[in-house]
């Protein structure tokens, strides 16, 4: 069974995110700022990491590059979810190292694909 952690300090999004992991059999935890996501993925590494951008203490970028400057988590697979849809947005989230980058509003079967391809990994 898969750990994802979900990253989002928006609680509509969150709970859509997590319904959507639940109901196709993953196992979720929740951070709801940058700051929390790293001290729990410290407690206890996912599998993977859905990530939101734009939140606050720290967004997602930061969160990004640290993960993947950090030898104990730098194969640790992350999707940035986010609505900032812009090229550059899309290209600063792959050059912090993300695996994939989703813009919202998302396709469920979107995020649900791309979780499952990156957790078979």
């Amino acid at each position: 069974m898969s750990t994802v952690l979900v990253v989002e300090d928006s609680p509509t999004q969150r709970e859509i995110i997590i319904d959507l992991l639940k109901a196709n059999g993953i196992t979720v935890t929740v951070a709801n700022d940058g700051i929390e996501a790293l001290q729990q993925i410290q407690l206890a590494c996912p599998d993977l990491i859905v990530l939101d951008i734009v939140m606050p203490k720290m967004n997602g970028y930061e969160v990004c590059r640290r993960l993947k400057t950090d030898p104990k988590t730098q194969n640790l697979p992350v999707v940035m979810c986010s609505t900032k849809s812009e090229e550059f947005d899309r290209y600063w989230g792959m050059k912090q190292g993300a695996d994939a980058y989703i813009v919202k509003p998302f396709q469920p079967k979107e995020l649900l694909a791309t979780v499952k391809q990156l957790l078979r990994g």
